[in-house]
């Protein structure tokens, strides 16, 4: 009698573990199926409505500072666009998002144990900020594709850009857009910069907390300088995002 009531008590709570696990899945599934639905829903909002990123939303929420002001991209100097596009993906405006060739070079880089160095296209970081944030990761890396595809997708190139100039992080405290980052650095507008500034703006972004464009080191400024060369040759090349087809250099 003893042992058939062990067993009987037992069972109870092998059906109420089962069921916790069951429930436990459920909720596993629903947030997986918010988090593939909220680009999906949300990319075609920001056709029209001026997005925060998720580092942004990170300080924002743990009481950080953050500075940003929204510029439209024809407020922005063409000069930085150009800059901009030649610093951190020349073929911005003639692939769909992502650069294959680039990444399967990188890929091929990795497996044989050369350095990685990521092949994110403008579209690409777009996507990492709005969706994913900065955190390194495989995982990350290959969630950046899909989402750079579909965000290519859905928004125009010069939407893309204007997004981009508006959430990256431009500065060692808190700035983030091109409008922020410009006063930060120079104490002007990110409307009329001189190729200089623009340049030093643009080789600052991998990491404007230790790429002062403020305060340039020497290797810096070498670095904007073959940045400026590209971008007065080739700034050309970012004309897809004016209107008129092309810039004004």
């Amino acid at each position: 009698m003893e042992k058939t009531n062990l067993t009987a008590a037992a069972t109870p709570r092998r059906t109420s573990r089962r069921g916790l696990l069951r429930r436990l899945g459920r909720a596993a599934l629903w947030l997986l199926a918010g988090l593939v639905a909220l680009p999906l829903v949300l990319t075609p909002l920001y056709a029209v409505v001026d997005p925060v990123s998720v580092p942004m939303l990170s300080r924002m929420l743990t009481g950080q500072r953050v500075v940003r002001e929204w510029r439209g991209i024809d407020a922005l100097s063409d000069r930085l666009k150009a800059a901009v596009v030649m610093s951190e993906d020349g073929g911005f405006c003639r692939h769909a998002g992502v650069d294959f060739a680039a990444l399967r070079t990188e890929i091929d880089n990795l497996l044989a144990g050369r350095p990685f160095r990521g092949a994110s296209t403008l579209t690409m970081q777009v996507a990492r900020n709005l969706f994913l944030g900065n955190d390194p990761s495989f995982l990350r890396k290959g969630l950046e594709v899909p989402l750079a595809l579909y965000v290519d997708l859905v928004l125009s190139k010069r939407r893309i850009l204007e997004i981009y100039l508006n959430i990256a992080e431009w500065g060692p405290d808190g700035e983030f857009g091109a409008a922020a980052g410009a006063r930060a650095a120079f104490g002007v507008e990110a409307g009329a910069l001189s190729w200089g500034r623009a340049s030093l703006l643009a080789t600052a972004l991998p990491n404007p907390r230790l790429r002062r464009a403020a305060s340039p080191s020497r290797g810096l400024r070498r670095v904007a300088a073959i940045v400026e060369t590209r971008a007065r040759q080739y700034g050309q090349r970012a004309a897809c995002v004016t209107e008129s087809g092309r810039l004004s250099l």
